[in-house]
């Protein structure tokens, strides 16, 4: 018996120019808040296999350099 995985294109990909909230692990979220960003999606995916869509990460450098991480959910294409 085979089986056939179904692929969805990514929402998004590297390059894109994004906006959204950025993701605080919880053990940080007494001493940092998120917040709003704009940037360039630098990183897709959460780095393991068969994460689910509300867990997948991406990371997206700012003007300033400086990168950070936000659930795929919690960011649109700007």
């Amino acid at each position: 018996m085979t089986t056939t995985a179904r692929r969805r294109s990514a929402s998004y990909k590297v390059g894109d120019i994004v906006t959204g909230t950025t993701y605080v692990e919880p053990e940080d979220r007494r001493r940092e808040a998120p917040v709003e960003f704009t940037g360039t999606v630098v990183q897709l995916g959460a780095g393991w296999q068969r994460v689910d869509a509300s867990l997948a990460y991406l990371w997206a450098r700012l003007p300033s350099g400086r990168e950070v991480k936000a659930l795929i959910q919690d960011v649109a294409k700007a």
